[in-house]
């Protein structure tokens, strides 16, 4: 935990030197609902009434990244899966905004946050060609500790910081997933998931260009209990 702080309380610093600290994650499962009838809007002594009855349209994964020093959502991806593929390719995404920079990535423990792809991604941007092994078999690749403990190689110019399993409110972009969930998926009606992703992507630019901040951060890493 007090990493994990320690890099947050690090980052309007080391923006200045040209590395980016940046909260990640993905939020799954969020539905494209489409409301049978529309929402009755609020009038003189009545609330607004929002219709109960539904009709699913699927799903989409958002990944996002969220820079700490700025409050900015980084190539935000929004798809059907969540794939060691798909991470990989978010995070590439990111680093391709400002490819000569430093990148250090928060995320949680999950196993496509440790995965091979994501090692090779890291691999291929250093460019030091060393052996990476097989995964399952040998080497760097070989489990999810030796990936982990490359990912988190504080020589690289692409690392990462894991949270503690069952933290997730350690990391920061899960506050923004509340303010998009408030802000945007609570009341709306989606009539496809084509229209969520678009819907979603068209809140992150509103959210960049109006209200993106960095969160006030005042956790410093100490026990919650004696």
């Amino acid at each position: 935990m007090r990493t994990v702080c320690e890099t947050y309380e690090q980052a309007a610093a080391a923006r200045e030197q040209g590395i980016h600290v940046v909260s990640c994650d993905e939020k799954t499962g969020i539905q494209a609902l489409e409301r049978l009838h529309p929402t009755l809007p609020m009038q003189p002594g009545e609330v607004e009434r929002r219709e109960f009855e539904y009709v699913r349209h699927g799903t989409q994964t958002l990944i996002a990244s969220m820079d700490v020093a700025t409050g900015q959502m980084l190539a935000p991806s929004v798809g059907s899966t969540r794939t060691e593929a798909d991470f990989a390719t978010h995070i590439e995404g990111v680093v391709e905004t400002a490819r000569d920079d430093s990148w250090i990535f928060v995320c949680d423990q999950l196993n496509t946050h440790k995965s091979e792809a994501l090692v090779r991604l890291v691999a291929a941007r250093e460019g030091r060609g060393e052996d990476l092994g097989v995964k399952g078999v040998s080497g760097i690749l070989q489990t999810l500790a030796t990936r982990e403990a490359y990912l988190c190689d504080p020589s690289h110019r692409i690392r990462f910081v894991f949270t503690p399993k069952h933290t997730s409110w350690l990391n920061q972009v899960e506050i923004w997933f509340s303010i998009l969930s408030r802000r945007l998926l609570k009341r709306a009606s989606f009539v496809s998931a084509d229209e969520l992703r678009t819907q979603l992507l068209a809140f992150i630019d509103y959210f960049n260009r109006t209200l993106a901040k960095p969160f006030r951060w005042t956790y410093r890493g100490r026990p919650l209990c004696a």
